[in-house]
This record gives C-alpha cells, structure tokens and sequence, in this order.
C-alpha cells in the first residue's frame, strides 16, 4: 500500500483564462488546469511530499489533459474517477486590472460533483497523514456525501485534516447554502486557512481578530491561517499569534495564490510535526508560504507552474 503525506478530495477543472486576443480583436483563452485541492498538492509535491487526489472528471479530452496534467506534476491518480455521460467542468477566469479574478463556472452539473461516495479510496485516505478538503466539493450531490464521508474516515483513522472554504459564490443555492457546509467544514478540521472576505462574512465581524476569536470560541480549531491578499497573512496557534507583509512582485494573475499558501504551509506542517507552534515558528511559516504565494501571481496558472524551494528561497533572502 503507497503512504501519503496529503491526500486532498475536491474539484479539478479547466480554469479557461485569457491568453491574448486574435487578429479579429477576441480574447484568446487558455485551458489551464485547475482545482484548488490539486493546486495544493502540486505543490507539494514539487517539495518532494507524496500525494494523492480524489476526485472526479469527464471522459473528454479536457479530463484526458486533466489527468496527464496530475502525473506530470507528482501526483498520484488512483483515487481520481471517470465520468462517462457527465462533461469536465470548466470555469472562464476574468482577470481584473489589479490581478484578481471573476469565475464563470460551466458546471450544471460538472464531473466534479459526480464523485460518489463509493467511489471513493478508503485505503488511500486512511494511509495518509493529512487529508485537505475544501467547500466547492460541498455545493452538490453526490459529492457532498463523498467529501463528508472521506472526512469521516479521515477522523476515524486519527488523520489530521485541514479544510479551506474557498467561497464561490456563484456555485451555491444561496449563500445560507453555503454558509451551512462551511461551518460543516470548521466543525471538522485541525487546521483551517480564510480570507480576508470569507472570515468577515462568516463570522459577521468587522475585526480580524475578532473573527478568528469567535472562530476559536465556537469551533476550537488549533490552527488557524488568515490570508490577506498582498498585505500578507496571520496565524493563531492557541492564544499564541503572528503575522507577516506580504511580498512586492509584479502580479499577473493571483489564480492559485491561496492554494499556493496552503500548500507551503502543509509543507512546513509535516517538515516540523504537528505541535503547538510558537511565535517565531509561525513567523517563519507564514513568510516562506508568503514568498511562494507572491511567486506564483508573476504566473498564468498555478497546478503547472509551481515555485522551487530555490524560487523560494531567492525572494526569502532578497525580500522582493
């Protein structure tokens, strides 16, 4: 039986992104492979971590690419299923002047949400150290039986989990919908990662702090990271807090910026051991995950193009 450092459950999907405009002046767009879980673990991998996904596509060319595109980067596909009557889901990223982005999601429904709960690879999840989920394998059935089930075993087999909501609003009923499976996924993690945005809504706060407090009050999360775009991130280990700026690069695009961050600080998680983390160590955390996540908004993409650890490592000892 392979052992995993992370196995990650959720959606992979073409992020169609505009590359460019033809000779008749329209947009030319790119099929980049996406999904914030495989995201995650392709960066991990890239540091030399074994993974695994669980997951669903379309038998289309776009889940053939799909798939190629997992076994280039490192990352196992025995748990990654095929829809045979249900397509790959797209979604058309609009990039705003400032890098970030709108999604247009062609998914009614898409292969990612056909992921059956006996579908899933027990001994996959069970042989791993971690299992990373995040919401949008939450939004429909059968998925999110699969994904509450996968979390289950997970918790069963005394597996650290680490979840991060990712809110797309547009794939949810409403945004009650949505709010009633994040919390599903709060009352289920060790290790939880939110923005800026989400935190303030979830919560109905308007101080990070405070949000993160009633965070910990309600669902006792023991580690908590809260990204803030360009202006870095923080962390909350128990009553033990840090935070750092983020980086100035030249952004393109901040697809997979958060994925990115989670991945460098599941990275930092395994290379240290799960433990209460002091301040100096979270600082440390959260300024390597920073530089890659500033690394990959110089990108078009994410799952192909992530940072080396001497990437990294060069924006750590430069400071841009």
């Amino acid at each position: 039986m392979n052992h995993y450092d992370v196995t990650a459950i959720g959606e992979l999907l073409i992020d169609l992104t505009q590359n460019g405009v033809s000779k008749q002046g329209n947009p030319v767009l790119e099929a980049n492979p996406g999904g914030a879980p495989c995201n995650v673990l392709s960066f991990l991998a890239k540091m030399g971590h074994q993974v695994g996904f669980l997951g669903k596509v379309g038998r289309d060319g776009f889940g053939d690419q799909l798939e190629a595109a997992l076994v280039e980067t490192g990352i196992d596909i025995r748990g990654l299923c095929r829809d045979e009557a249900v397509h790959t889901t797209l979604a058309v990223v609009h990039t705003k002047p400032d890098g970030d982005r709108d999604f247009s999601f062609y998914r009614n429904p898409g292969a990612d949400v056909m992921l059956a709960e006996q579908e899933l690879d027990e001994p996959m999840i069970r042989s791993s150290k971690l299992l990373h989920f995040g919401s949008l394998s939450m939004t429909e059935e059968p998925c999110r039986s699969a994904t509450k089930r996968a979390i289950a075993i997970a918790e069963e087999a005394k597996i650290l989990r680490s979840f991060d909501p990712n809110l797309r609003a547009p794939l949810w009923d409403s945004l009650d919908a949505a709010r009633e499976q994040i919390v599903y996924g709060l009352s289920h993690c060790d290790i939880l990662k939110i923005s800026d945005n989400e935190i303030l809504w979830l919560s109905g706060k308007q101080d990070y702090d405070a949000a993160v407090a009633w965070i910990q009050e309600n669902y006792h999360i023991p580690l908590i990271f809260l990204t803030l775009g360009k202006d870095g991130s923080h962390a909350y280990c128990g009553d033990v807090r840090a935070q750092q700026p983020g980086f100035y690069v030249k952004t393109v695009e901040t697809t997979g910026a958060g994925d990115t961050f989670m991945g460098a600080m599941l990275h930092q998680i395994l290379e240290m051991g799960w433990k209460r983390y002091s301040q100096p160590e979270l600082e440390r955390m959260l300024r390597f995950a920073n530089a890659a996540a500033a690394i990959i908004t110089t990108r078009a993409g994410a799952l192909r193009v992530m940072p080396s650890a001497e990437e990294i490592q060069t924006i750590l000892s430069t400071g841009a």
